[in-house]
């Protein structure tokens, strides 16, 4: 039943996700975590509600075009039940655009396979990664990326590792105009702080210090059985995952650098899991063993979630 629907790419799969994320996301907000109401706020909430949707076709733009899945909607699928894992990545502001620029990011680098437009590529994910780290300081890591991508397709040309400096100067002085205009001078100054926020009750504040870690744990163990399975493929498609899941490392160290007050970037994290446990699920052949891990995939967050309001 569940693979009959999200096993395959349907406009319907985006019609539910959506309904499902706006319902989900104005739920959380206003009865979950108690939120006022405030008209004030209603565009900013909006703006973010639409981030958070364009996030899913991205994400679906992105395994489809560079393969990394089969053709299904269990990424996208994954990728909201994540959220009902972890419902206090709503509450963050800039934990959505942050990730929404950074998922540009990394279009545009696994798109770099084809070695057609390298120079281009590299400076447009440059450009989206210095954009998302307008909102958290740390995210100016995942240039790291960018350089292990110029590492494993074409390190030899000294322009491509000159680029990703272009890109942040670009950004940097039309960020300084428009802040300039805005009467913001002191913000980039404020902003690229780099402290390291990690509270003291850091784990007490998760409710879920023990979701947390199994989390991660899963997170893991998933990468490792995904990477046994692809020891046999092509080098290109090794290299796709093994982005990805740096990926997903550079955002548990975001996490933990900036855990603090209401700021939850563990959403960097969502796309990364999203794949290699849609990889996993492609891996089980036996039908009835599929329906009944999904059934449980898509059960736990609930259960978890259910938890919150006892």
């Amino acid at each position: 039943m569940i693979s009959s629907i999200f096993g395959k790419t349907k406009p319907f799969n985006f019609i539910i996700i959506g309904a499902f994320l706006f319902l989900f996301y104005w739920t959380t907000i206003f009865m979950l975590f108690s939120k006022p109401y405030s008209s004030e706020n209603l565009p900013s909430q909006s703006m973010v509600l639409v981030l958070l949707c364009s996030m899913v076709f991205v994400i679906n733009f992105i395994v489809k075009r560079n393969k990394i899945t089969e053709t299904n909607s269990y990424a996208i699928l994954f990728f909201s039940l994540l959220m009902v894992l972890f419902p206090e990545v709503l509450l963050d502001n800039n934990s959505i655009p942050c990730t929404f620029f950074l998922l540009l990011a990394t279009r545009k680098l696994l798109s770099i396979k084809s070695l057609k437009n390298i120079k281009l590529k590299i400076f447009d994910a440059s450009i989206w990664v210095v954009v998302s780290s307008l909102f958290y300081d740390w995210a100016i890591l995942y240039l790291l990326l960018v350089f292990i991508t110029i590492y494993l397709y074409q390190p030899k040309k000294i322009r491509n590792w000159v680029i990703p400096f272009i890109g942040f100067f670009v950004v940097g002085m039309i960020s300084l105009g428009v802040l300039t205009l805005f009467n913001k001078p002191n913000f980039i100054e404020n902003h690229y702080t780099f402290s390291v926020n990690i509270a003291d009750d850091f784990i007490y504040q998760w409710q879920s210090s023990i979701k947390l870690i199994i989390y991660i744990v899963a997170s893991l163990l998933l990468f490792v059985l995904t990477f046994l399975k692809l020891s046999k493929s092509g080098k290109g498609r090794i290299n796709t995952m093994r982005l990805i899941a740096l990926f997903f490392f550079i955002g548990l160290v975001i996490t933990l650098l900036e855990s603090f007050n209401d700021v939850t970037p563990i959403l960097l994290t969502f796309f990364p899991v999203s794949v290699f446990l849609t990889n996993y699920i492609e891996n089980i052949k036996r039908s009835k063993l599929k329906e009944g891990v999904l059934l449980f995939i898509i059960l736990i967050p609930f259960v978890v979630l259910i938890t919150r309001f006892k």
